[in-house]
């Protein structure tokens, strides 16, 4: 790796880390010696970088710093190129236009030289035929909009027998399946979370309530729900799910 890629990808190493990275860390990523690294990380800070931290602690970069956005890789590319095509073929309506779109807007900025990798692509995702398509009976657009804005759903729900209950929920995440997607989040009536199949919502409607505290903060405590049962499943000794022949 020339030094210079080296050290664009310091940077990338740090920018994604919300803690502070060591230069074994780095330089084991990144396949150098670790002096290397400091000799990098000297370098960088002399040229304003604003990265915080020493030797044997580890290195953070501020906030505040801004690279252009598109000096991609070719790996960099292609793992866009495969998730617009998963999103593209599998999203909702608003977001698969985002994802060709994202795909153009990509394609216009790139150096001529990394075109072919996005236009020709060695990668794809697994086709989604018409039948394999589950409808929403609701906006999945406006539902990821009161996502973030912490805003309430009423829902009208049928289980997989059919029976209809409805719900007042507060919704935290959109999760995204093969062919469905689950709706997360805080139930009223069961005082917990729950997941809801957006295929199986007959109607929705969308409440100008507010629940209490940050969408990030109720994802927070999801995960923390789904990690305590992860690790008590695999305490128990049971296979994941879907593993087997």
């Amino acid at each position: 790796m020339r030094r210079a890629d080296r050290l664009f990808q310091i940077i990338q190493v740090l920018r994604r880390s919300s803690r502070p990275v060591t230069a074994d860390a780095i330089a084991a990523e990144l396949e150098t010696s670790k002096r290397s690294i400091y000799r990098d990380i000297a370098t960088l800070m002399g040229q304003r970088v604003p990265i915080r931290g020493e030797a044997g602690l580890g290195y953070v970069l501020e906030g505040g710093f801004d690279m252009p956005p598109l000096m991609l890789t070719s790996d960099e590319i292609e793992a866009a190129v495969l998730g617009a095509q998963w999103v593209a073929s599998r999203g909702d309506p608003a977001l698969s236009r985002a994802a060709r779109d994202l795909i153009a807007k990509i394609a216009a900025t790139v150096p001529e030289r990394l075109r072919p990798v996005l236009l020709e692509p060695a990668v794809a995702g697994p086709p989604v035929w018409g039948d394999q398509r589950k409808v929403d009976a609701l906006d999945m657009a406006q539902v990821r909009s009161w996502i973030h804005s912490g805003r309430k759903l009423r829902l009208h729900y049928a289980d997989e027998q059919g029976r209809e209950t409805v719900r007042v929920i507060w919704p935290c995440l959109v999760g995204y399946r093969d062919t469905t997607r689950l709706l997360v989040g805080w139930c009223e009536t069961r005082d917990d979370f729950r997941t809801f199949r957006t295929d199986r919502v007959v109607s929705a409607e969308f409440l100008e309530d507010r629940y209490p505290g940050r969408p990030a903060v109720l994802r927070g405590r999801w995960q923390a729900k789904m990690d305590a049962e992860k690790a008590a499943w695999i305490a128990a000794g049971k296979p994941a799910p879907g593993a087997g022949a």
